[in-house]
């Protein structure tokens, strides 16, 4: 028996270290960019109300992109991690440019309407003409780096799912470097630029997003890497998307779906007021920050389990996700203790209306108290169970969660209950919960499991 519980107790000493090696640099990559969100909101916070519900509303359509396009990511980064597995770089190549290509083509489906006709984009949001306007010309700008920004996220997968995790943070801490100085050149006029506002800070996202980029393929394709990445741009293969369809498609309509689901909250807080809509635009930095300090165990889970699938070893497989479960739902219990008492210092940071900090304040308090369903569903679902590749599972949990619960609830409080704007955004934070429920049943019956190189081969 005691033999039996030290070996336990190695095994998961052994995953601890894993798990750090490769979350680790995902997790302060997420806090740090967190951070210079934080940043960005200080700097628009102090141009007014409407600068700061502008430049939500234009981060929420942005966020509409980045996560359809992060779906796409998520396709390669299960592919890659179990090709890893079985050490087949051409699985590796094929699967990284046939994602790449199907990202490139949904970035545009968003950049055109966004560079083009981004007034009536914004207007489907809110009816304040004012904000309308201000969010309508951040768009335009932030639109022009949907292409480095897909660009960094494909590369990203790469090397994570290949256990480089690494380069994509320190890629990102220089580009947050960056961010944070070129928002405070063009928002404020310094250095002899002009005073651009809400406009220098989408431009100082683009400069930013564009040098993570040219870091990322300077790395990549330099001589450190050369013989571990054997990137070769490879045609259309029919046949390949054919096989990978299955997972490909579920994946991208469940993270569109949800996207799309919480834009319709946007929209709801739009409505409810521009002081309510600025109050979820603060709480958004703290919401990233303390959900990014999971983000690495989100990611270490679809790399450790994804190339024991790879392997074969689905006993492995199981057991890891068992113990990085617990890792997150322990651990996001406790942040969201410490999350209700930082709610008032947080507020005290922005030069904002009484009522805008009061309500954001109790929206952090919301936001502490559904925290830990929020963390064990990314790294449960968004992990977990999308590492074997049944990626339908996921899709039918988030449907039924955003869209049978999350959605009505939010049109039922804030349209026919008339809440205010915290208590709309805890009663359709209850989607969480649906989605937990459901996702534990799914991982208890193991049938997520699944090697890919078999039913993959190029």
């Amino acid at each position: 028996m005691r033999q039996k519980y030290y070996l336990k107790l190695n095994f998961q000493k052994a995953y601890f270290k894993e798990m750090l090696v490769i979350g680790l640099p995902v997790t302060l990559q997420s806090i740090f960019q967190a951070s210079y969100s934080l940043v960005d909101q200080l700097m628009v916070g102090s141009l007014g109300t409407v600068s700061i519900a502008g430049s939500g509303l234009g981060a929420k359509f942005s966020s509409l992109v980045t996560v359809t396009i992060s779906a796409v990511a998520a396709v390669a980064s299960i592919l890659i991690a179990q090709y890893h597995g079985n050490k087949d770089k051409a699985g590796i190549n094929q699967s990284f440019f046939s994602c790449f290509y199907i990202a490139m083509a949904v970035m545009l489906l968003f950049a055109i309407p966004s560079i083009f006709i981004p007034d009536y984009v914004m207007s489907l949001y809110t009816t304040d003409l004012k904000t309308v306007q201000m969010a309508a010309n951040y768009l335009r700008i932030i639109a022009i780096s949907f292409m480095p920004m897909t660009i960094t996220m494909l590369l990203s997968s790469l090397l994570r799912s290949m256990e480089m995790s690494r380069v994509p943070m320190y890629a990102s801490i220089l580009s947050m470097g960056a961010n944070i100085l070129f928002n405070y050149i063009f928002i404020f006029g310094k250095f002899g630029m002009p005073r651009l506002s809400l406009i220098g800070a989408g431009i100082g996202t683009l400069i930013a997003r564009s040098i993570e980029t040219f870091i990322l393929i300077c790395m990549i394709f330099g001589k450190k890497f050369r013989n571990e990445l054997t990137l070769h741009p490879v045609a259309f293969r029919n046949s390949f998307y054919r096989k990978i369809s299955g997972m490909v498609i579920p994946i991208l309509l469940n993270e569109f779906l949800w996207s799309f689901g919480e834009n319709i909250y946007a929209a709801i807080y739009g409505r409810l007021g521009t002081q309510s809509l600025a109050a979820v635009t603060l709480t958004n930095p703290i919401q990233a920050m303390f959900i990014g300090m999971f983000t690495g165990v989100s990611s270490a889970a679809a790399v450790m389990v994804g190339k024991r699938l790879g392997q074969d070893d689905k006993e492995a497989a199981y057991d890891i996700s068992k113990y990085l479960v617990k890792v997150g739902l322990v651990g996001s219990v406790m942040i969201g203790s410490i999350l209700v008492f930082l709610a008032t210092p947080y507020v005290t940071l922005f030069s904002i209306e009484p009522e805008v900090a009061r309500l954001t304040r109790y929206l952090i308090y919301a936001l502490a108290i559904v925290l830990f369903a929020k963390i064990t569903n990314m790294i449960l679902a968004g992990g977990i169970i999308r590492s074997g590749g049944n990626t339908h599972y996921t899709l039918i949990i988030d449907l039924i969660g955003t869209w049978v619960f999350g959605v009505p609830l939010a049109l039922i409080a804030g349209y026919v209950w008339r809440l205010p704007v915290y208590l709309v955004y805890f009663i359709l934070s209850q989607e969480e919960l649906i989605r937990l429920i459901l996702g534990f049943h799914v991982f208890r019956k193991k049938k997520w499991m699944k090697n890919i190189t078999k039913e993959s081969k190029l």
